[in-house]
């Protein structure tokens, strides 16, 4: 039988997970976890290159990730959780290539620069400014064959690859170049209209939001603001309520774009509909969700199980490292 490729995917544990993230990862993470060898990442360290100040919000963040992913149909058995800060041999990955790479092609990430501006940061801190080597090290540690990512992460997996290019070409090829797996998942934006779904922005619609907030939520989306009446013909190519539709309401996503270019429904109906599209959607993940909650021993136990089962695989790449860096003297 041939041996699944492996992949390598997760989140940073800052809170917990929106319809964005599963638009734009758990749903295809679903779908892969029947294909490949799957590791999910609970990457509490880079969580810290933008929550150092408040490390304390980590802890309960880390059991939500866990309980969001396998509320939504992440199956544990199939699917390897492990938390990132216990495994050592990642950050011992993270200071080596370090040395392969230069501040300069850092600064120059795209990435790294959006997100410096979303946070405000000026003068960025070392570990913010080396988050791909991080991630590298996340991804080659366990010898990932595929990366699943949005267009946003690809930058940073290119990275990873010519990483893992030069220490292969200067020492010895023990690593393996990570494949980018380019989802095409529509990115859902914000409540706000914002271009981005998240949780700092205070925009987004969480997995295990209330039906009241919800609906709520729903009702402060922003929608054509050339429609100022019922009469009004309106655009659903610059409302936020319709990109939604598109999304979790396909089967009437048509005929609501046709009735609101000529004024046959209007924006308080149309998010009365998506309410009702969006709380059906998230009733079975609520449900799950609310039962796992009260089983945390469960959830901890699934995080120290595939978290011992991953430090063994660690432990021999980063033998292999140290014996092709000519740096394992005992």
């Amino acid at each position: 039988m041939e041996k699944k490729k492996r992949i390598l995917t997760g989140e940073r544990p800052t809170g917990r997970l929106h319809i964005g993230h599963y638009v734009g990862s758990l749903e295809n993470r679903i779908k892969l976890q029947n294909e490949y060898e799957t590791f999910i990442i609970v990457a509490d360290v880079q969580a810290l290159t933008t929550h150092f100040e408040k490390p304390e919000i980590l802890r309960n963040a880390v059991c939500d990730v866990v309980i969001d992913n396998i509320s939504t149909g992440i199956d544990p058995k199939k699917s390897t959780f492990f938390v990132q800060s216990m495994i050592p041999q990642i950050a011992e990955l993270t200071v080596f290539y370090s040395m392969l790479v230069t501040v300069n092609s850092l600064r120059h990430n795209p990435t790294i620069k959006t997100e410096a501006t979303q946070y405000g940061y000026k003068d960025m801190t070392y570990g913010f400014l080396g988050y791909p080597v991080s991630q590298a090290a996340d991804i080659t540690f366990c010898k990932a064959d595929l990366v699943p990512v949005g267009e946003d992460q690809v930058p940073h997996i290119e990275a990873a690859r010519k990483i893992v290019r030069r220490f292969n070409a200067l020492y010895k090829p023990v690593l393996i170049e990570p494949e980018i797996l380019l989802g095409n998942c529509p990115r859902l934006m914000g409540l706000d209209g914002n271009a981005k779904m998240g949780k700092s922005l205070n925009n987004c619609i969480y997995l295990s939001d209330s039906e009241e907030d919800v609906n709520i939520k729903v009702r402060s989306a922003v929608t054509d603001p050339n429609r100022i009446t019922l009469k009004d013909k309106g655009n659903p190519d610059v409302c936020v309520v319709y990109a939604y539709h598109k999304v979790f309401n396909t089967k009437e996503c048509k005929n609501i774009s046709e009735l609101c270019k000529n004024a046959g429904i209007g924006c308080v109906a149309c998010k009365k509909n998506l309410e009702s599209v969006l709380n059906v959607f998230l009733s079975p993940i609520r449900e799950k969700r609310m039962q796992l909650e009260e089983k945390q021993d469960y959830i901890k136990d699934i995080l120290m199980t595939g978290t011992e089962k991953v430090k063994g695989i660690a432990k021999q790449t980063l033998d292999e490292v140290r014996e092709a860096m000519s740096i394992k003297y005992f």
